[in-house]
């Protein structure tokens, strides 16, 4: 599958529950950013009225789409560290916060397997009031569109389902 033709349904697919930014707010940068998505949920449970608010919480996720025809370690690293940038100042903990996740997914024609390990190796945590106001979690994932296929870090274990059911969609 070629690049050209994978990021618009990539981002087709993010745009069903993302917000999706094409130029990330105005800011200038050299790395290959394509898009980013912003998600936001939150859930509330009431008992008789709204003025009885049993519990409530928000999860969030700011995902950073990267492509390039191959990445290199120092590369990985600058655009983790400008999601990471980028990312923290938009979560907003508070008591009813649960989760903010920040993606990092890097699309190239494919990977050599050190590179791809580098990115699985990657981790990134934040705690907020001891977890009392949430956490925040680094998910990243390589996906090789030569080989149809995500690697991507513990947390971001569901990256490798989702690449697989989009590429196999796209097959049809």
């Amino acid at each position: 599958m070629e690049r050209a033709e994978f990021l618009p349904v990539l981002q087709d697919s993010f745009s069903a529950y993302y917000d999706i930014f094409e130029n990330d707010d105005g800011c200038e940068t050299d790395l290959p950013l394509v898009f980013r998505a912003d998600y936001y949920s939150r859930a509330e449970k009431y008992w008789m009225s709204k003025n009885i608010k049993i519990w409530a919480n928000e999860t969030n996720e700011f995902a950073y789409i990267f492509s390039s025809d191959s990445f290199d370690n120092a590369l990985i690293d600058e655009c983790i560290r400008y999601a990471l940038d980028q990312g923290l100042p938009r979560v907003k903990p508070h008591r009813e916060h649960q989760y903010t996740h920040i993606k990092v997914i890097f699309i190239a024609d494919s990977f050599d397997r050190e590179t791809a390990k580098y990115i699985q190796k990657k981790k990134y945590s934040k705690n907020y009031m001891f977890s009392l106001h949430g956490f925040t979690e680094l998910k990243t994932a390589a996906v090789d569109l030569g080989e149809e296929k995500a690697y991507p870090n513990p947390p971001g274990h569901e990256l490798a389902d989702y690449f697989s059911k989009l590429f196999a969609a796209n097959r049809k």
